[in-house]
């Protein structure tokens, strides 16, 4: 894996992000129950998890579940879950082996107990890898990570912590649920949708963004490299005059 200086200097995003979109309608083109479109989708991500290492990529964020999924059908919700228990069971050889450090970021205590606990026991598991830092969203919302930061910083100038005038961007970007990462360079929707659908909008602000056709469970690694080319050609100015 090329080392952050090298990365730069080869234009490689050092954090993707990817909402993994759309695995129900991949299901329903084959006649198949929409839990079956979820499973494929998880063995993608898979490949795709292997394949940001031999690019550079060195954080991955991936939406998994988000707030608004709690609304579909009880038996594809909870399928949902099973497989989240699943995949974070039998995942923790591999991913350790390959040296991916993997955390969830979302509201956890929601979710079934047993998933919870599945969930935390991966991440201690992983913790320990360097080579990609694997971040999955799950019940997780853009909007109710924002409300509870600004909650959070409202309670310290309440207690006399934080005074109004030193509310800065860093203020802001240590109360939310990233403040270990670097804002995504890349974000990548599949499906053919063309909106963010609530995923990271304030780490989102200067990302490249990219919306392909291809359903999730048909992104492979060649989508993945491609993109990654096209990136690179791309001059990001952060809002200073084209060069």
């Amino acid at each position: 894996m090329p080392a952050p200086a090298e990365a730069a200097a080869n234009n490689v995003p050092e954090h993707v992000a990817i909402i993994m979109d759309d695995n129900g309608r991949w299901a329903a083109k084959r006649n198949l129950p929409r839990i079956e479109g979820h499973r494929a989708g998880a063995e993608r991500l898979r490949e795709i998890v292997r394949a940001c290492p031999e690019h550079g990529v060195r954080y991955l964020t991936v939406f998994a579940f988000s707030t608004e999924n709690w609304r579909r059908c009880p038996q594809e919700v909870n399928g949902l879950m099973s497989l989240l228990r699943l995949y974070s069971r039998t995942e923790a050889v591999e991913l350790t082996k390959n040296g991916v450090c993997v955390r969830f970021i979302g509201n956890l205590d929601r979710l079934e107990e047993t998933v919870t606990r599945q969930l935390r026991e991966l991440t201690r598991l992983t913790r320990n890898g360097k080579r990609l830092r694997l971040t999955v969203a799950v019940n997780y919302g853009a909007r109710a990570e924002l409300t509870a930061a600004a909650r959070r910083i409202a309670e310290s100038v309440h207690a006399g912590e934080l005074r109004p005038e030193q509310i800065t961007d860093d203020v802001l970007d240590a109360a939310t649920l990233t403040p270990d990462l670097p804002d995504p360079d890349l974000i990548i929707r599949t499906s053919g949708e063309v909106r963010l659908s609530n995923f990271l909008l304030w780490q989102s602000a200067y990302s490249e963004l990219e919306f392909v056709d291809t359903l999730w469970p048909d992104f492979t690694p060649e989508h993945l490299a491609s993109i990654l080319t096209t990136y690179a050609g791309r001059q990001r100015r952060f809002g200073a005059a084209a060069g």
